[in-house]
């Protein structure tokens, strides 16, 4: 994924400047991160959350307004510069959805913001179990994707920047969830919209708390 992490170098300005109070126009997003947040609480299992694939940082603030504690990790190290300065004040660290810089079981819940859309065939086993690895049981986690049909697609040409991105259907992100230990608590979606090229997909989902 090293194409990934220098693409998204390159795009931190970019994605900064077209994605800033993008989340103030979107209220079944906003709904969604407030149900989660809402049930995160709710568990009982503390207060701390990761924005897995973080990027600039810009749902930091708006979880944080919430009530849970989040922390964001990404792979891309010119994100995370990026997120420092837009989005101070909450923890920031370099990682990789495949080995998570978290303990087993420490994290009350997860947001996976349209950062699942980018992992390749070979890379979904291991991000997916990191994923249920990390979130404690009776934990939660909350993903929006683009529901597409998993074809390899070269994304960024029209700033420049080319990546793969893998747009899984919603029910290959369910499958692969539900093997990685999480059961479904909420899915939902809506028709794409403007330039958006596909649905988008949200679910919300939840390891088994511990009998």
């Amino acid at each position: 994924m090293d194409e990934l992490r220098d693409a998204h170098d390159e795009l931190a300005e970019f994605y900064a400047e077209r994605l800033a109070g993008l989340l103030d126009g979107m209220p079944i997003e906003r709904a969604l991160l407030d149900l989660f947040c809402e049930l995160t609480l709710a568990a009982g299992l503390g207060r701390e959350v990761a924005d897995v694939g973080c990027g600039t940082g810009r749902l930091l603030p708006y979880l944080a307004g919430r009530g849970v504690a989040p922390r964001g990790v990404d792979l891309a190290p010119g994100m995370i510069e990026v997120a420092r300065r837009d989005n101070p004040g909450f923890p920031y660290e370099v990682g990789d959805v495949r080995a998570l810089p978290f303990a087993d079981a420490s994290l009350a819940g997860v947001v996976c913001w349209y950062s699942l859309i980018f992992l390749p065939p070979e890379a979904r086993d291991s991000a997916f179990g990191e994923l249920g690895r990390v979130v404690k049981p009776g934990g939660y986690l909350a993903c929006a994707f683009k529901d597409g049909d998993g074809t390899r697609r070269r994304a960024g040409r029209s700033v420049g920047v080319e990546f793969d991105a893998y747009w899984l259907s919603a029910a290959e992100m369910l499958t692969r969830l539900e093997a990685a230990g999480f059961t479904l608590v909420f899915q939902g979606g809506r028709p794409p919209e403007g330039t958006e090229l596909v649905p988008q997909g949200y679910l919300i989902v939840r390891r088994p708390p511990l009998r």
